[in-house]
């Protein structure tokens, strides 16, 4: 017996919830069990790659989000709270915490005199670069064991699974 062949936590949950209730379809369980203790690991593996850089998951985050622009790297705040999906309050203490540490300055918006803009320093530039280094080999890593052709397929069927969207 390989160990694919075994029963896993997840094959064990479901066989005990089968017994309890013998009339539900636990199938979904097979796939969105799995997806959650995935994304678990992910959210494990993330932490480590980014404590490696000396940053936290926010902090990449909003660092990240100034990154992938164009250089000088900078957004308004409002921006940022569009790119990082948070409210406008947190993103402010975001801000703050990350130009305490020198990662990020404020500076007045050239075109509008009520705005500034925030934009990513050097030393951030590195932080984040370093993250982004640590966890695309992390993640490789975790997916060595599947071949191209699969990483392809898996990429393809999450990627239906996370735009399908319910009305």
């Amino acid at each position: 017996m390989t160990t694919a062949d075994r029963d896993d936590e997840v094959d064990l949950l479901i066989d005990a919830w089968s017994r309890r209730l013998p009339d539900v379809d636990l199938t979904p369980l097979d796939v969105m069990s799995r997806l959650r203790r995935a994304a678990n690991r992910l959210g494990r593996l993330r932490t480590e790659a980014f404590a490696g850089a000396g940053l936290t998951a926010w902090e990449f985050d909003v660092l990240a989000a100034l990154r992938r622009e164009e250089p000088p790297h900078e957004l308004t705040p409002m921006q940022l709270v569009n790119a990082t999906m948070i409210g406008s309050a947190a993103m402010t203490n975001r801000i703050d915490k990350l130009l305490e540490r020198g990662l990020v300055e404020r500076r007045p918006h050239p075109t509008d005199g009520r705005a500034v803009l925030v934009r990513l320093l050097d030393e951030g530039i590195e932080r984040a670069d370093a993250a982004m280094t640590a966890l695309a080999q992390r993640e490789a890593a975790e997916l060595s064991q599947f071949s191209p052709a699969e990483q392809a397929t898996l990429a393809r069927l999450l990627g239906v699974l996370a735009s399908t969207e319910r009305g």
